[in-house]
C-alpha cells in the first residue's frame, strides 16, 4: 500500500487546485452535515482525534495526534497519518501524511469560503492588501494559497501581506511569506500592526489564542477575516463586535454551534443569532448572496476536506508517468 509522503501531498495538488476541489465538491452536492462528528480520545501525554468521512467513491480517517510537552523537546505539537479505503470494499488504498493534508486542505477551506467576496469589484478594484496574524503552519499556509490564486488570471492581485506575531524578532519575512510575495514581519499591538490592520482587506487569524487577537473597531467595513485558530467552544480570536456586525459563514451549522468558540461565545452573548450563520455551501453555490461588507469565516476544519484532497492526491499520484517526448 502506497504513502503519499509530504512532498508527495504538495507535489499532487498545488493550492489552488485544492481550492477548486473543494469548492466543486460542494456546488456537486456534498453536504458537510453528514460528517460524524470529531472525536477525542486521552492518549499517552495528549490525545487523539479522529476524523472519518466518506464520499461514495473513498472513505477515510485522519488520526491526528496532540502532544502538548513535544515543544519542550523540539518537536511537532500536531502529527499524524490519513488513511485512504475504497468506498465500495473498504479495502485500504494508501496512507497520507497527515499534517501536509491538514496544512493545505485548511488553508485551501478557507480561500474556497471567502473567494465569492474577494472577487467582488473584479480585478478592476485593485490588488490586495492582507495580515496574517500567526506565523505558523496555519498563517504561512493562508499566505501560499492566497498567493497562488491570487496571482491567477482574471484575479485581483496581491499587494501585500504582513504577518503579525507577538515575537516578531524570531521571523524574516523569507520565513513566512512566500517566495516573491512582498511583506513584513510586525510585532501583534504595536502602531505598525494597527496601521496594517485598518488597511487590511484582508485578515487570517491562525493562532492558539483564548481571547481576541485585536480590537475590530480597526477593521474596515468591508474587511474579510478568516479565523481558523482553534475547535474549541472556549477558544476565539475574534470580538464580539466583529462577529455582530458581520456576514459570518461556517462550514456546517451544527458543526458551528458546537465547536466554534468565537461563533458560540458570540450567539451566547446576544452579539449573533444562530439563524443569521451562513453556511460555505450556499455561499460558494450561489445560493446564498455574496455580502457587500464585512464577512467573517470561522473555520474549525472538517473531515469531509481531508477526503476530498486526500482522494486527488492519490489519484494524481497513481497515473502513470507519461513518456520523455
Amino acid at each position: 500500500m502506497p504513502h503519499h509522503d509530504a512532498d508527495q501531498v504538495r507535489a499532487a495538488v498545488r493550492p489552488a487546485d485544492a481550492v477548486a476541489l473543494l469548492a466543486d465538491a460542494l456546488r456537486a452536492g456534498l453536504d458537510p452535515a453528514a460528517d460524524p462528528p470529531r472525536t477525542s480520545s486521552p492518549l499517552g501525554s495528549g490525545e487523539l482525534l479522529t476524523m472519518p468521512a466518506s464520499s461514495g467513491r473513498c472513505a477515510g480517517v485522519k488520526l491526528a495526534v496532540v502532544a502538548p510537552g513535544n515543544a519542550a523537546l523540539g518537536l511537532p505539537r500536531i502529527q499524524g497519518v490519513y488513511v485512504l479505503f475504497d468506498g465500495e470494499t473498504l479495502a485500504p488504498l494508501a496512507t497520507l501524511d497527515g499534517p501536509a493534508l491538514t496544512g493545505l486542505r485548511t488553508s485551501a477551506t478557507s480561500v474556497a469560503a471567502v473567494l465569492p467576496a474577494l472577487r467582488r469589484g473584479g480585478a478592476a478594484a485593485g490588488p490586495l492588501r492582507v495580515v496574517v496574524v500567526g506565523g505558523g503552519v496555519q498563517g504561512r499556509a493562508h499566505a501560499e494559497v492566497l498567493a497562488d490564486v491570487l496571482g491567477q488570471d482574471g484575479e485581483r492581485g496581491l499587494e501585500r501581506v504582513d504577518v503579525l506575531v507577538r515575537r516578531p524578532e524570531a521571523l524574516s519575512p523569507s520565513t513566512v511569506l512566500p517566495v516573491g510575495v512582498l511583506g513584513s514581519v510586525v510585532g501583534l499591538g504595536t502602531p505598525s500592526a494597527e496601521s496594517a490592520l485598518a488597511a487590511a482587506d484582508v485578515v487570517v487569524c491562525a493562532t492558539s489564542a483564548a481571547t481576541p487577537l485585536f480590537d475590530s473597531a480597526l477593521l474596515r467595513d468591508d474587511v474579510v477575516v478568516v479565523a481558523v485558530g482553534s475547535h474549541e467552544r472556549d477558544r476565539r480570536e475574534l470580538d464580539d463586535a466583529l462577529l455582530g456586525r458581520a456576514t459570518v459563514v461556517v462550514e456546517d451549522l451544527a458543526t458551528a454551534l458546537r465547536e466554534a468558540g468565537d461563533v458560540v461565545m458570540a450567539v451566547e452573548a446576544g452579539a449573533l443569532r444562530a439563524d443569521e450563520l451562513v453556511t460555505m455551501a450556499d455561499l460558494v453555490s450561489g445560493r446564498a448572496p455574496v455580502p457587500g461588507g464585512a464577512l467573517v469565516f470561522k473555520g474549525t476544519g472538517m473531515a469531509w476536506q481531508d477526503l476530498v484532497v486526500a482522494e486527488a492526491v492519490h489519484r494524481r499520484s497513481a497515473l502513470p508517468v507519461p513518456a520523455a517526448l
